[in-house]
């Protein structure tokens, strides 16, 4: 079995693991980063960042019986506001023809913006390599949670939520779009300025030109890569599109990955999660218990109050199956142990595939 739990200060270990494996930038390969990052998600689950909109949440994947982190995502409460705004390129098309030469031309053009009241941000999921063939699709398990904790949490997040796409990069993470635009404005490589860019967004602001480019000027490796996803995105591009995200014109400006963007009321993984009370029994008499038999998520979150110390907030999630009926979610002991819930507590429950027989 697997449990993705809120990530805590003890994790770091793994999450370096995890790092040195696949060192991306949303789990870079630096303790002092991950630090920053644990302590940053701790805070914000245990409620101690009094503006909900200032947290960020990440989520662990574990392996029960061996204690191992598998992978991780996250949940940005809100990407932009006017400390750091959110800073992407609007795509544009410009047409244009000469009678003289019988000449026509569409320029793609990109045009610097920044929000700084911007939306809900998902990112951050990664995977070891090694479990992305193990039974149960980890992957889309760590990809839903971020959408049942906004289901279990609505006013802590955005009425809209962004997703960022990779598009295809080179050798040693190379963006084609960065070697042609950014790194002549800014001197920085990919991986420096987007490692810079977490903290301080300036630089940006102050070394990108504030025109439109246009990316004709561009090699065509540059040109192909702008909105476009990379083999490795693919999966999430289908995944996201649906479950409710589309294309708003909009790419990173490091990378020129697309930005999908979609209302929490349009995604069915957030307004399909139901709040239940937990019923404990048999697996044999799940297989009769009243309601409509599901394969889902089940989530649960404990507040321990200890000493003085402010309560933290434990947050846990599974796959399993479960019957729903009237508010009344039934699972077997199994299932409760690993979500830490007895008869009467509450629980959320998303059903991804309806069963007859469990």
């Amino acid at each position: 079995m697997y449990v993705i739990r809120d990530a805590r200060p003890a994790d770091l270990d793994g999450l370096l693991r995890l790092a040195a494996i696949l060192n991306t930038v949303n789990l870079p390969n630096d303790r002092d980063a991950l630090e920053g990052l644990l302590e940053l998600s701790s805070r914000s689950f245990a409620g101690r960042l009094r503006n909900p909109l200032r947290r960020e949440y990440l989520f662990v994947m574990e392996e029960t019986a061996t204690g191992l982190l598998v992978g991780t995502s996250q949940v940005i409460a809100q990407h932009g506001t006017r400390e750091e705004p959110h800073i992407f390129f609007d795509v544009l098309n410009e047409e244009r023809y000469s009678a003289t030469v019988d000449r026509h031309f569409n320029h793609t053009m990109l045009r610097i913006g920044f929000d700084h009241d911007g939306p809900t941000e998902i990112g951050g999921l990664v995977l070891d390599p090694a479990f992305r063939g193990a039974p149960g699709k980890l992957g889309k398990q760590l990809s839903f949670v971020r959408f049942v904790f906004m289901a279990m949490h609505p006013d802590r997040f955005r009425p809209r939520v962004l997703a960022e796409l990779l598009p295809p990069l080179g050798d040693g993470g190379r963006s084609a779009l960065w070697e042609a635009l950014g790194r002549r404005f800014t001197g920085m490589t990919y991986l420096e300025a987007d490692r810079v860019s977490k903290t301080n967004k300036e630089f940006i602001r102050g070394l990108f030109p504030s025109g439109l480019i246009y990316a004709s000027l561009f090699d065509d490796d540059a040109q192909r890569v702008i909105g476009e996803v990379g083999p490795q995105t693919e999966g999430v591009k289908k995944m996201l599109t649906g479950i409710g995200f589309t294309p708003v014109g909009r790419i990173d400006p490091f990378d020129g990955g697309p930005h999908f963007e979609a209302d929490t009321t349009s995604v069915w993984p957030i307004t399909k999660t139901l709040k239940g009370t937990v019923r404990i029994v048999n697996k044999s008499v799940l297989v009769d218990a009243p309601g409509e038999s599901c394969d889902g998520l089940l989530a649960s979150e404990k507040r321990i109050i200890r000493g003085k110390s402010p309560p933290e907030s434990f947050f846990r999630c599974i796959q399993a199956d479960f019957a729903e009926q009237d508010d009344v979610i039934a699972l077997n002991a199994e299932s409760a142990a690993a979500l830490q819930v007895v008869d009467g507590d509450d629980v959320f429950a998303l059903a991804l595939a309806r069963h007859t027989r469990l």
